[in-house]
């Protein structure tokens, strides 16, 4: 794992300063001598082009504050409400340009969003009940929604100020004319890179896998047994198990990983696949109904066991490479493209990205315990030991 310490960069900001036609914002919350009534129709705040903006999306930002560490105090909703149509605007100026993003790159951002908040609160029940959502799908539509919109918000704001050139003299004079009493304070930010191995798991071992999801599956088939029932009690996927593996799938919104998505979309209601790998494990899927673009399909994870041994080859495999990192015999982004077993990271040379922000730098104050722990010792450029990792699965990597 290497760590660097990144330096603040300034960056030249265009305001765009929105004027309400509403006389009571206008007026504030001082005395005036017209006094009307404030109403507020079905909890709409504001029109951005085509995006509404609801009194429920200001308040979901203040939980999205607080649940990042951060104080909403001295946060007023209005300040809220004209940061929101700030980013509105920007991402329908976005759409007008035809700026394009993959859906793909969102889907990311919500999958590693959603697997970062599981890790703090414990479970997708408790993240569920935390954001006060009724069930994950909705809960990944708002999160898409919401990438989505910061995206093109940013594509936008890169797009206008592309032409923009400033001179280290701007620079020095627009610092120079702050007070001191009025300059921000930031914490430190860090970039974070990684070589993750999956040890090779045993064909013994991969056999037993494979044999046990098709006695599931001829269970179902040829004996009746409930689907549902057998992923409650042997699935290893946490995020569906209580709910007997089920998932909705949508063709326009990859929610699931290519392999599994591909498998469900070719099959027919009442069919149960053969077992197939992907990055998460072994598993079996049965197509309980299709909706037209939608799909309901239920499946059975399972993650096969790595002996000791195979930890230590992992181990030993990592050893090497930072040895040969640290001799300058290979760069950490060539390893990692040419060694890590993590699709995220691989090809863009190891690098995490943050899933609160979507770039690549984490403030120290607000990382994940578990990652903080164990980078807090790292020196700017070191290196840190080979750890042992294991998921909500159990699926362990080094």
């Amino acid at each position: 794992m290497q760590l660097k310490l990144k330096n603040l960069k300034l960056t030249k900001s265009v305001f765009i300063f929105l004027f309400f036609s509403n006389i009571s914002f206008l007026l504030g919350q001082g005395k005036s001598i017209i006094e009307l009534e404030r109403i507020k129709v079905d909890g709409v705040s504001a029109v951005v082009g085509d995006y509404v903006i609801l009194d429920s999306d200001i308040d979901r930002a203040i939980v999205e504050m607080e649940s990042q560490g951060m104080s909403t105090k001295n946060i007023s909703r209005c300040e809220l409400l004209g940061k929101l149509m700030e980013d509105k605007l920007y991402a329908h100026h976005a759409i007008q340009d035809s700026l394009e993003i993959r859906d793909e790159e969102i889907y990311d951002y919500v999958d590693q969003s959603i697997a970062y908040f599981t890790e703090q609160l414990g479970s997708i029940e408790k993240v569920l009940e935390f954001y006060k959502k009724p069930d994950e799908l909705s809960f990944r539509e708002d999160l898409y929604e919401i990438n989505k919109v910061q995206k093109l918000s940013s594509m936008m704001q890169s797009k206008i100020i592309e032409e923009i050139e400033i001179t280290p003299e701007e620079v020095r004079s627009f610092f120079q004319s702050i007070p001191k009493t009025d300059l921000p304070t930031f914490g430190t930010e860090l970039e974070i890179s990684q070589i993750v191995i999956e040890p090779q798991v045993s064909k013994e071992e991969k056999k037993r896998i494979i044999d046990q999801l098709r006695s599931f599956k001829a269970d179902v088939e040829e004996k009746g047994l409930s689907f549902a029932s057998k992923a409650i009690l042997y699935s290893q996927d946490p995020g569906s198990r209580a709910k007997g593996g089920k998932y909705t799938l949508h063709r326009k919104k990859p929610r699931m990983v290519k392999e599994f998505r591909d498998i469900a979309f070719s099959m027919q209601e009442g069919q149960i696949s053969e077992p197939f790998k992907t990055d998460f494990g072994w598993h079996i899927i049965m197509v309980d109904r299709i909706r037209g673009q939608e799909l309901d399909v239920r499946h059975i994870l399972l993650t096969p066991k790595v002996s000791q041994k195979q930890l230590d080859d992992s181990k030993d495999l990592l050893d090497t490479l930072r040895t040969r990192i640290l001799d300058k015999e290979i760069s950490f982004a060539d390893a990692a493209f040419q060694f890590s077993s993590e699709s995220e990271t691989r090809f863009n040379g190891g690098v995490i990205i943050n899933p609160a922000t979507g770039d690549k730098r984490f403030e120290l104050t607000k990382m994940d315990p578990v990652l903080y722990n164990q980078i807090r010792d790292l020196k700017d450029d070191e290196i840190s030991v080979p750890l042992l990792d294991e998921d909500r699965s159990g699926l362990k990597k080094i």
